[in-house]
């Protein structure tokens, strides 16, 4: 192919040649790397391969938001679609001007094509072919121009789709965004609502704590003066001195209380009428709590008392009134704690004839029984060691051990790890000592735990059985309930 140029100045001068209009603006200062393949086709030159199309870059761009969607945070995802909403204005604004561009490229190739044109009447021969090679290849380059434009129109297109997601897409983020926002805010609001409302019950704590820690200084004050006595107690030296001296004020005690008794009997031995059947019988016993009073006769001629009628009664040492003890209907008696500080009667009814004895003062408290059952008022539930005699008014042969719990708020009989019965202290619950039995009655008590259940316990001692019944009553009294024998409410007033 022969080039335009190399003759072209030869055969035309150059005043024939028409002047580029002054209005067209060249979007380059280089001619375009056009190259020219077979049969004068203009092909495209190879881009420079650092310089990526718009295509890829909006692929790019898209793909990397796709990768990383699902490991982005919201905020992080808001800021990549704000930056991908830039990107597309960006290059939106690189079409526009790439369409700016090419409308000047048609305005050249249109005043050329005229050039050639106004040319090709003026030339002839060979000349003339070359101007009609030059202006085909100039066509040719508009169709290329053409397509090109077609090209960038569908880019436009799709540039115009993706900002369009990428605007939603960002508004959707940002959405999201205040809602995480609203959500962690009402958090944050509920977690301070919460912190003060634990602030305000540390702080009431601390108030109910102040007013009680009073109180419970005092309690803890008591219970270090009574450790301190316990242990000072447990001291042997002093132990062993207190043991002794106690002991020799026991015996002592027991020989004047007993020529006491004596001597209160002769004198009122010696007042009687002779001939009166008072002195048939006498009550033989020491008048305290944890011994029993026998009837003795003191005569040949003596009734035998299991053909009298007997009948025990407590007389108050203020008022004189008679109270009668239900079931105390026989030759020997167990004082219990109520009849503490009252004195002691027993009618004796026979052939007609009515026989009264009296104790000769009010029954004595047991020593240190007071102390041993307020050390025990401390503890919340007390075992006793017994043994089970009687059972629904029938002899129980069985005398393996049970345990009796004292609580304060209930009674329970066990053995092993069999519950017998386990009743709330209540008004039909019964409770006091037994009334008759012979020698081992100090060391009994009957307990009526319900209508249908009651039972006769034997202790170990008669410190253990008087302990028992002071620390149920005690209990029971805390609830409101007066816990006695049959019939002792109504002389008690209850």
């Amino acid at each position: 192919m022969t080039r335009v140029g190399r003759n072209f100045g030869d055969t035309v001068q150059k005043e024939a040649l028409p002047a580029v209009s002054a209005d067209v603006i060249f979007a380059s200062s280089r001619f375009p790397n056009y190259k020219i393949g077979a049969n004068n086709q203009i092909v495209n030159a190879r881009g420079d391969p650092k310089v990526l199309s718009m295509k890829e870059v909006v692929a790019r761009e898209t793909a990397l938001l796709l990768d990383q969607q699902n490991r982005l945070s919201v905020r992080d995802l808001a800021n990549k679609f704000e930056k991908g909403l830039a990107a597309a204005a960006k290059l939106s604004e690189e079409a526009r001007l790439r369409e700016a561009a090419s409308l000047e490229k048609h305005v050249l190739l249109k005043k050329l094509r005229d050039a050639l044109e106004s040319l090709k009447g003026r030339v002839a021969g060979r000349n003339k072919d070359d101007v009609k090679e030059a202006i085909a290849m100039v066509e040719a380059l508009a169709v290329q121009l053409t397509q090109r434009e077609g090209e960038l129109i569908q880019e436009k297109a799709e540039v115009k789709k993706l900002a369009t997601f990428l605007k939603q897409a960002s508004e959707d983020a940002k959405k999201l965004v205040d809602e995480e926002r609203a959500f962690a805010r009402a958090e944050i609001e509920n977690a301070r609502a919460a912190v003060q409302r634990v602030e305000e019950a540390i702080q009431e704590r601390e108030q109910v704590s102040r007013a009680s820690g009073k109180q419970d200084l005092e309690e803890l004050m008591k219970e270090v003066q009574e450790a301190r006595r316990i242990k000072m107690l447990h001291q042997p030296s002093k132990v062993m001195d207190m043991e002794h001296e106690l002991r020799a004020l026991r015996i002592q005690l027991a020989e004047k209380s007993k020529h006491s008794l004596l001597l209160l009997k002769e004198l009122a031995r010696s007042k009687r009428v002779g001939g009166n059947l008072s002195n048939l019988y006498e009550l033989d016993g020491a008048e305290v709590l944890g011994s029993y009073l026998r009837i003795k006769p003191c005569s040949d001629i003596a009734p035998e008392l299991s053909k009298c009628s007997i009948q025990w009664y407590r007389i108050s040492s203020e008022g004189g009134k008679k109270e009668l003890i239900s079931g105390a209907n026989k030759s020997v008696y167990a004082p219990e704690p109520f009849d503490v500080g009252r004195i002691l009667q027993v009618e004796i009814i026979y052939d007609g004839e009515l026989i009264i004895l009296t104790t000769t003062a009010a029954i004595d408290p047991a020593a240190g029984l007071g102390n041993y059952v307020e050390a025990l008022v401390r503890k919340h539930d007390v075992e006793f060691n017994v043994v089970v005699t009687q059972m629904n008014g029938a002899d129980h042969p069985s005398e393996s051990i049970h345990v009796l719990h004292v609580g304060k708020m209930r009674m329970k009989l066990c053995k092993g790890n069999a519950t017998l019965a386990k009743e709330y202290y209540s008004s039909s619950m019964q409770l006091c000592g037994v009334r008759g039995g012979g020698n081992a009655a100090a060391q009994a008590l009957f307990w009526q735990a319900k209508k249908e259940f009651s039972v006769v316990l034997a202790f170990e001692s008669e410190r253990e059985r008087n302990a028992a019944i002071m620390l149920a009553r005690r209990f029971a009294f805390d609830c409101n309930i007066m816990l006695a024998g049959p019939d002792d409410r109504a002389s008690l007033g209850t």
